[in-house]
């Protein structure tokens, strides 16, 4: 499968008044070479993830993901060198369903938007809250913020 999004910086945090849904997320990284295995708890499920490297300027890259029991899951997570905490907002904004990352503990303060697209060529409309693109930019990628937290890069 492939995965196509944008990556966006958050200006405010006007996009809680509309969101639909919002889910704490915890998730760790097992490997991160030419394909990262990722395990994430998604409020009441669990996921393991394989992705690959990414493509058309951060735009795409290949996706596997299977769900997997929760106890599983908080094992593999007991295992990883460190976590990334977030709560996930859904919004509704045109044609698309925006996944603004509202992150926690050493990444608190950094608000991510993201936008899973059809095409590398479709042009999604643009909610007032968004700031700025990162869309291949490594820095926003949850495997480097496990590494390298958000809280320290301002020191």
């Amino acid at each position: 499968m492939r995965e196509i999004e944008r990556k966006f910086l958050v200006s405010d945090t006007s996009f809680k008044e509309e969101a639909y849904c919002s889910t704490r997320i915890a998730q760790g990284y097992i490997c991160k070479r030419k394909v990262t295995a990722r395990v994430r708890i998604y409020g009441q499920t669990a996921f393991i993830t394989f992705k690959g490297k990414s493509k058309d300027g951060g735009l795409s890259r290949f996706e596997y993901e299977r769900a997997i029991p929760i106890r599983c899951a908080q094992l593999l997570l007991s295992r990883c060198s460190g976590t990334v905490e977030k709560i996930r907002h859904l919004v509704k904004y045109g044609d698309h369903t925006w996944e603004i990352d509202e992150f926690e503990g050493e990444n608190q303060g950094l608000v991510i938007a993201e936008v899973e697209l059809g095409s590398v060529e479709e042009r999604p409309q643009i909610p007032q809250w968004i700031w700025k693109e990162v869309t291949g930019d490594f820095h926003y990628h949850n495997s480097y913020l496990v590494q390298r937290p958000y809280t320290k890069w301002f020191k």
